[in-house]
């Protein structure tokens, strides 16, 4: 039973891949609060998200990556001593400076990103087989409160994604990742506790 299980988990990964791969939304519990998720590379998709949650395109989102290395790939210039700060057990958002290979439309205007290195049962292993981040952005329109859980999620974003997955329903998750700044001089700077 464990390999059948094993195999259909592998089938709907390729498939949740394949929308990934055609621009598509997905709505996803993340290891923070649920999610808008969509390829952190394809402005097209990431113009789908802020036309979703009606969000200006100067507010820039969230990217997830599975690892270190993967965060490496587009982030050049990472300090020795950052990691002290990503591999924490709470889950921590660092804005970083002059990324590469990331969708213009997901850069703020100075230039900065914001990424996540993700720790959760789901997202993880997805960004990993996908091989590029996941923009993650909370799932409310903009202005309104973040959902604590799928319930709280409004009928217009989850009518607004392509797929949800259908995982941690029943999940209450209140609290959003501790946010830093990597300054430019190489200074660390607490954004949000």
């Amino acid at each position: 039973m464990k390999l059948l299980e094993s195999l259909i988990f592998v089938r709907t990964m390729e498939d949740i891949i394949k929308l990934l791969e055609g621009g598509k939304l997905l709505l996803s519990p993340t290891d923070t609060i649920w999610g808008i998720l969509c390829d952190a590379t394809n402005s097209a998709a990431v113009d789908k998200v802020y036309q979703l949650k009606r969000r200006p395109d100067s507010k820039a989102m969230v990217c997830m990556v599975s690892d270190l290395k993967m965060l490496k790939q587009f982030i050049t210039n990472l300090p020795v001593d950052i990691e002290e700060h990503i591999q924490s057990t709470r889950p921590t958002t660092v804005i970083y400076s002059s990324p590469v290979g990331i969708a213009a439309n997901a850069i703020a205007e100075e230039n900065t990103v914001a990424i996540r290195i993700v720790k959760h049962h789901f997202c993880t292993p997805l960004i990993a087989a996908f091989g590029k981040p996941l923009i993650s952005t909370s799932a409310n329109l903009s202005g309104l409160p973040h959902p604590l859980k799928y319930a709280d999620i409004s009928k217009e974003i989850i009518s607004g994604v392509d797929h949800i997955i259908n995982l941690d329903k029943d999940k209450v998750n209140a609290q959003p990742s501790r946010i830093i700044k990597l300054e430019r001089s190489g200074e660390i700077n607490l954004i949000r506790a």
